[in-house]
């Protein structure tokens, strides 16, 4: 089981801060696609990964990056500084 947490805008457009799923992902990237093929509110979310970062257990990470072994993936948008 993975604990999912979206933030900003992710949380938004699929309406929930937070999930928890089962998945037979083995990647980030495989996640997000089986995420899109569930609704279309995850679709919309998902549609540019350009704009979007992801966190694995509270370290940043890429689209490729294995799930082996992970049991939080955040989902966020790109942090401005200011």
């Amino acid at each position: 089981m993975l604990d999912l947490l979206y933030f900003a805008w992710v949380r938004e457009r699929i309406g929930e801060p937070r999930e928890r799923v089962e998945t037979g992902a083995t990647t980030v990237a495989e996640l997000v696609e089986e995420l899109k093929a569930r609704e279309l509110r995850y679709e919309l979310a998902f549609a540019d990964l350009a704009a979007l970062r992801v966190a694995l257990d509270q370290e940043l990470a890429d689209f490729d990056s294995p799930l082996a072994g992970v049991r939080e993936v955040a989902f966020f948008p790109p942090m401005t500084g200011g």
